[in-house]
């Protein structure tokens, strides 16, 4: 006794060979029923590629160093990214700080024996 929940019952096999489903013949390659052409399936997005633009230096090894590290950005996961772009802009934001603390001449010392100065 077959049981109905194991497929169909095997083809006899002095039973001649059934061909495709009956059907009309599919229908050739053309415009759809909504009359747009049918043409190539669409490409998948290439996904990101280089953006391809050049630094210029600026003369401040610092800054042209980190500049140089956005490079980076191209060949690192999207994830990546951020952790990147913070660490430029910190190195940017500490050699900007930098610039405001160079060394100069001392500041003027106070002396008390000038006279006419306002703090006396």
């Amino acid at each position: 006794m077959a049981d109905p929940t194991n497929g169909p019952e095997p083809a006899d096999p002095g039973a001649p060979a059934a061909s495709a489903a009956p059907g009309p013949d599919p229908a050739p390659p053309g415009p759809d029923p909504a009359g747009i052409p049918a043409g190539p399936a669409p490409a998948a997005p290439a996904g990101p590629r280089p953006l391809g633009v050049p630094a210029a230096p600026t003369g401040q090894a610092a800054v042209d160093a980190a500049l140089a590290r956005l490079a980076e950005a191209d060949h690192l996961p999207v994830s990546g990214h951020l952790g990147m772009y913070e660490d430029v802009h910190r190195g940017l934001r500490d050699t900007l700080a930098s610039l405001d603390q160079h060394p100069g001449p001392p500041a003027p010392f106070p002396t008390h024996d000038r006279p006419g100065r306002p703090d006396q």
